[in-house]
């Protein structure tokens, strides 16, 4: 790719960020839009900026741009580089779209945008198997949470009276809750836990790391894996006070963010142990949503920036090794400084603020941590999930930084071959890094911003960003003992590494991947044990089981309305609606023992002329008239083909039997559900506003006075145009027959004058 279009492409993320600097600036915050889209279905294009919503938007265009840069550099010459970028452009754009949205609709397509473009950015490397099925994988997971999130959102929307989200999250403290607000809770939930990786859909984040690198550092440390915990974010001034939001998102957050790191100490790819500690951070900022008080909002929005800011550069960082010596197995790693310099100065000042070292932003933010969980309402597991968090972040700093570019543990040497990139692969990880540090030392520089995303997610408060302390209190007492536990894993690692191992082939197949593997083999066969059950090929039982499913639900209708059935008073039917009964009654009795394909259809015959002759006393004679025709084409058209393969000895009877209880026991219950169905409808009282209707726009609207015409012709121009149709078609059908029956008469005309002429000579 030409040197321009890589710098037209950069371009789209850096003017992005300028825009959004330029709006903090200038304009005073919140800012909203709104525009008509589709107002039948209250869907507006409306989008609503605030403090969390500038935050992400920092992250989203700020770290895009470094991706964008680093990778020019990292898929320098690949012939599908353009493919990644503009798939990378068009993930910003429903990035932007999602954490901009104010209506729930809106939200929605940019959160499935997010998740189908993420399928196409993860399976990047289409022609490998590994990546297709990481992509379908993440795209499953993802994609089934999107439809309970709009299943979710649907409810709460229809229960609130309104798809704007500032208007749910306002509305809802002041409404009692109800089992459909519960229900739409829940299904959002598992939309928001999906997107984020949260137990127990946890599984597919690390093995979406077969994407490129760059792919990797954006969306599943900065953007995309954080859009559910933005939305908790959103929606938690709704939904804060609930017991089921607060318990939910506790239990979750902390089992994630637990297990996470505990997962990562069983990887030995660099790229994967950091995914598990992403799952990890996750888990934590979900379960910081869950907690009340103006500090775990605080510490929501300052660990959602340092994050980022140390995560993508230890992505990058990765990205650099394998670039540089082929592998990201940490055991084939080791003393790289002095091949790869200025990505072991990116390792090392990432690590640190990962680690919650002093001097680094992410100090700052274990603190405000600390804080926020040391409130009387945090159960103990999340107490001690967090000590589990931070120990492992530290052991997984020392791994990226420590082991890979300085220590050799066992006979691990450098490749002969590493090098280092060239400044697109060194500048991005360096350059976020450093800001990381820089926050650190001046933390009021996003003071104001972190505070903004704060009152954001408690409307009505206002928070402020703890300064940066060194002196000795519990945040260095709590860091030096995190600090000294991390360091024993960080010595243990191989270790712990085969200790998890042994355990995992002593129990077997246990874990959320392995299950989602089985349910994903076990489609194949559930659909065609389903199809050999329902496709067997039998005709009657398919109609059995269509009589059959018809039946059940209209006997299920009727029972629910048992207490208000009305039945019509006795009158005494017409001679001709008796005469037309009977025929019914005598064709379908009548069919009932029939074995000959011929006299079973003309006993099927009666049936259908005894309707016609209901049709007729009845007030329907355009009715009647299309049942008469269609029903002697059919029945004179197939009786002639049966007729024909009778004389030619091919003709077989139904294999049935004459009776069979299943079908007769569900030909009387359709039969009787009908016939209730109808008397119970007949018994209501008429309701005159559509005959009312049709008198009444018969001369302004249809320009007749003949409203029975008028309703055939224009009201109901569609179903006359049907029984025209049937009629027609019914001809069609015939003509053939006439032909024939015409050429035979023709034919036998033509003997006769033969016979006759031969006779007379």
């Amino acid at each position: 790719m030409a040197i321009w279009a890589k710098a037209a492409f950069v371009l789209a993320p850096l003017s992005a960020l300028i825009a959004v600097l330029w709006l903090v600036t200038t304009s005073e915050l919140p800012v909203s839009l709104n525009v008509a889209w589709i107002p039948a279905l209250d869907i507006d294009l409306a989008f609503h900026i605030d403090g969390l919503a500038v935050l992400m938007l920092l992250m989203i265009t700020g770290v895009g741009t470094a991706v964008f840069i680093y990778a020019g550099g990292y898929l320098a010459g690949h012939p599908q580089q353009n493919r990644l970028y503009i798939s990378l452009v068009l993930f910003m754009l429903a990035m932007i779209g999602c954490v901009t949205a104010d209506n729930v609709y809106l939200l929605f397509l940019f959160w499935e945008a997010t998740s189908l473009i993420s399928f196409l950015l993860v399976g990047f490397n289409h022609e490998q198997v590994g990546s297709r099925k990481s992509a379908q994988q993440a795209l499953l997971v993802t994609g089934t949470g999107g439809l309970a999130l709009l299943a979710g959102l649907i409810v709460i929307s229809q229960s609130v009276g309104s798809t704007s989200i500032q208007t749910i999250v306002s509305v809802v403290p002041t409404m009692e809750p109800t089992p459909a607000l519960y229900a739409g809770l829940a299904l959002v939930l598992v939309g928001a836990f999906t997107k984020s990786a949260q137990f127990p859909f946890h599984f597919w984040l690390p093995n979406a790391m077969s994407a490129p690198t760059p792919v990797s550092a954006y969306l599943h440390s900065a953007t995309m894996v954080k859009l559910g915990v933005y939305l908790l974010a959103r929606l938690d001034p709704g939904f804060g006070e609930w017991a089921m939001w607060e318990w939910a998102l506790k239990t979750a957050g902390s089992i994630t963010a637990a297990w996470g790191m505990v997962l990562a100490l069983r990887e030995r790819d660099l790229k994967r142990i950091l995914a598990w500690s992403t799952v990890a951070t996750l888990g934590t900022l979900v379960t910081l949503v869950g907690l009340r008080g103006e500090g775990a909002t605080v510490a929501v929005g300052a660990l959602l920036l340092a994050h980022a800011l140390y995560k993508a550069p230890l992505f990058f960082v990765a990205g650099n090794v394998d670039h540089g010596t082929g592998t990201r197995v940490i055991d084939k790693l080791g003393g790289l400084r002095k091949a790869m310099p200025w990505t072991a100065a990116a390792a090392v000042l990432a690590g640190a603020s990962m680690a919650g070292m002093p001097l680094s932003f992410g100090y700052i933010v274990k603190d405000i941590i600390l804080e926020a969980k040391s409130a009387e309402d945090v159960f103990a597991f999340a107490k001690a999930a967090n000590t589990v968090f931070g120990a492992i972040a530290v052991a997984v700093a020392g791994v990226a930084t420590v082991r890979v570019f300085w220590r050799h543990p066992g006979q691990n040497e450098t490749p002969a071959d590493a090098h280092e990139g060239g400044p697109s692969l060194i500048g991005p990880p360096l350059g976020l890094a450093i800001v990381g540090i820089l926050l650190g030392l001046f933390p009021f520089f996003v003071q104001d911003l972190i505070a903004q995303a704060s009152v954001a997610m408690t409307p009505g408060t206002e928070a402020v960003i703890v300064g940066l302390a060194l002196e000795v209190g519990p945040a260095l007492t709590s860091l030096a003992i995190t600090f000294a536990i991390g360091a024993l894993v960080y010595w243990f690692w191989d270790p712990l590494h085969r200790l998890f191992e042994r355990m995992a082939e002593r129990t077997g197949r246990i874990g959320m991947a392995s299950h989602y593997e089985r349910v994903l083999a076990g489609i194949p066969k559930v659909a065609a044990g389903a199809t050999r059950w329902l496709q067997h090929g039998n005709l009657p039982g398919y109609g059995l089981a269509l009589l059959g499913t018809v039946t059940v639900a209209m006997l299920l209708v009727l029972l629910s309305g048992v207490d208000v059935w009305l039945l019509p008073g006795w009158e005494l039917p017409s001679a001709g609606f008796v005469g037309g009964c009977l025929l019914v009654v005598v064709g379908a009795v009548l069919a009932l023992g029939q074995r000959d394909r011929l006299v079973l259809l003309l006993c099927a015959g009666l049936v259908g002329y005894g309707s016609a002759v209901i049709f007729l006393f009845t007030g329907a004679p355009d009715v009647a008239y299309t049942q008469f025709v269609v029903e002697s084409v059919f029945v004179i058209v197939v009786a002639s083909v049966l007729l024909k393969l009778k004389l030619q000895g091919r003709a077989k009877g139904t294999p049935e039997a004459a009776v069979r209880p299943g079908a007769l026991a569900v030909s009387l219950g359709f039969g009787g559900g009908v016939a209730l169905l109808l008397l119970v409808s007949v018994a209501v009282p008429f309701d005159p506003p559509l005959s009312q209707f049709f008198a009444e726009q018969s001369v302004p609207t249809a320009y007749g006075r003949n409203v029975v015409n008028v309703v055939l012709v224009d009201f109901r121009a569609l179903d006359t145009l049907g029984e025209i149709t049937v009629v027609m078609l019914s001809f069609l059908a015939a003509l053939p027959l006439l032909q024939a029956v015409r050429q035979h008469r023709s034919t036998q005309r033509d003997k006769q004058k033969n016979t006759l002429g031969e006779s007379a000579a």
